[in-house]
């Protein structure tokens, strides 16, 4: 497929530069970033020298979903699909194969290598591409945030955040409202946090019953097309306390900062530090309590990761989330997140809903 076919000829690229005649791709989200298939079971090999070596296989449960999502590569049906393509690497006289040694267990390795000989450990190939998004990526994550952003606003105009409803409540209609605005799932199990449970940064919900003057921190994502969104918003139930509102205040000035940092060529590590520093200096350090963000994308916590011990600079495309949090425990916390694209002069902001302080 036109989609495919470029990153496909990428990774060629990488292989070319590695000294591999091929790459055996067993992950299947991997299998799906270099395909579009969304099976759950199939292999790919890559052969550096073109498309024409370069070879699919699923089993016979997927016969025709392979045709139709991958119809520009020869397709082989057998299972299983690593040791019939690891075979094949070896019939077509491939001296050096890469596999994705981050993925395949001692077992499995003990398997291949009795089926092919020249393994080479090739780790995280695929996924240095996938680090920049490409257009339709992007597409893809913005229509993901857009359904995020009217489900919140449809659960906050329908009444469905109110005192006397559980955090499970608010939980499955969020969701709900997700997919009614095109999800096709989740991103993740949303987070709804009330009360002192919002000083949990991954609190799940329960049965807790939200009450008047209550901080609600809401984490949630929508699923679309396989690509994930990822939002924080936090809000107070009735009339919110003054501490409340200087909470919040400095994890949005924090936020801001984190997103002014996003630029091409600036280390991961100072993102989080231009965040951080605003919230140390206002001696809440300790209750910062996690790595400022992460990559979005395929998975819904992918590389860069944006914290003290990140590694890397970021560049134009990649999709990262900046989520800032201050947790008081037995009291409350906020947290701000938003997913954007890093771009040359400013960040794309992708999720869209204020980040004023809502008083429901």
């Amino acid at each position: 497929m036109p989609l495919h076919a470029p990153r496909r000829a990428a990774l060629r690229a990488m292989l070319v530069d590695q000294g591999l005649d091929a790459l055996l791709v067993t992950d299947l989200l991997n299998v799906r970033y270099l395909t579009g298939f969304t099976g759950s079971n199939a292999a790919l090999l890559v052969a550096a020298d073109g498309e024409k070596r370069t070879v699919f296989c699923t089993d016979g449960r997927y016969q025709t979903q392979s045709r139709s999502q991958v119809p520009d590569l020869e397709r082989v049906i057998d299972r299983p699909c690593d040791l019939a393509l690891a075979a094949r690497a070896g019939k077509d006289g491939h001296r050096a194969v890469g596999f994705e040694s981050q993925h395949v267990t001692v077992d499995g390795l003990d398997g291949l290598a009795g089926v092919v000989d020249g393994l080479v450990r090739a780790s995280g190939l695929v996924e240095r591409l996938r680090l920049v998004k490409d257009d339709a990526e992007v597409d893809a994550l913005r229509m993901a945030c857009a359904a995020a952003d009217r489900a919140l606003v449809d659960l906050i105009e329908h009444g469905g955040l109110r005192v006397g409803r559980t955090e499970r409540e608010v939980a499955r209609e969020l969701e709900n409202r997700m997919l009614d605005h095109g999800a096709d799932g989740p991103s993740f199990e949303s987070i709804v946090a009330a009360g002192a449970n919002s000083a949990i940064p991954h609190h799940r919900p329960t049965d807790a019953v939200l009450k008047a003057g209550d901080l609600v921190k809401l984490d949630f994502g929508a699923l679309v097309g396989g690509y994930h969104s990822d939002m924080t918003r936090t809000l107070v139930l009735g009339q919110a306390a003054d501490w409340q509102r200087d909470l919040y205040d400095l994890v949005a000035r924090s936020q801001a900062a984190g997103r002014a940092a996003l630029r091409p060529g600036v280390d991961v590590r100072a993102v989080d530090a231009a965040s951080r520093q605003v919230i140390v200096d206002a001696g809440y350090g300790p209750q910062f309590l996690h790595g400022l963000g992460h990559g979005v994308g395929l998975q819904i916590h992918e590389a860069p990761a944006l914290s003290k011990s990140g590694e890397g600079t970021l560049s134009a495309g990649m999709a990262v989330t900046v989520e800032p949090g201050v947790y008081l425990s037995g009291e409350g916390g906020v947290r701000i997140e938003d997913t954007l694209v890093v771009r040359e002069n400013a960040p794309e902001l992708l999720t869209l809903t204020t980040k004023e302080l809502v008083v429901v």
